[in-house]
């Protein structure tokens, strides 16, 4: 067997026990200066991917714990997808991505990691961005860590937004 060395893990897996189950919902009550959130709305968020697919892997999230786009009021479905639009504008100006992959997974039989609550990942695509070491190697090369992921585009959404740079966790909070 091969073994891949993965030690940035150790605090999410140790730390899963201590949450109330759910990675979106424990993320909303992280302090910024802490936490993946990117950017926090009215009723739902953006966070970078804990597990991307590729650097600037983003999730769109509902603040409220539903599970399906039914649940979901009108309020909550329109800024899914203006936030969407507003990851697009990010991702473009910080990555300069040649496409955009956007999609959810819902339910286990679909793909969803995380099923229990609603999220719209947003994944920059360049031509040839999938190589042989995902293909031959089952393993994924990542030529960004997540904390630089956060300090490059966190500055961008604010300036996108016109939002201050303090703790903004009570905004999608209530």
């Amino acid at each position: 067997m091969e073994l891949l060395w993965s030690p940035w893990r150790y605090e999410y897996v140790t730390s899963v026990a201590d949450s109330c189950g759910c990675v979106f919902c424990d993320a909303l009550h992280e302090p910024d200066s802490t936490s993946l959130v990117l950017h926090r709305g009215r009723t739902a968020f953006i966070i970078l991917n804990l597990y991307p697919y590729n650097s600037g892997h983003l999730m769109i999230v509902p603040a409220r714990h539903i599970a399906t786009l039914g649940l979901a009021s009108a309020e909550e479905r329109c800024e899914l997808m203006d936030l969407v639009q507003l990851a697009e504008q990010a991702l473009t100006e910080t990555y300069r991505p040649q496409g955009l992959n956007v999609g959810m997974n819902l339910g286990r039989a679909a793909g969803a990691g995380i099923v229990d609550h609603l999220h719209i990942h947003v994944v920059p695509r360049w031509s040839g961005d999938t190589n042989f070491m995902s293909v031959l190697g089952s393993v994924r090369v990542m030529p960004e860590d997540l904390k630089r992921g956060v300090d490059r585009l966190r500055p961008v959404f604010r300036q996108l937004t016109g939002q201050k740079t303090e703790d903004r966790r009570q905004k999608t909070e209530g």
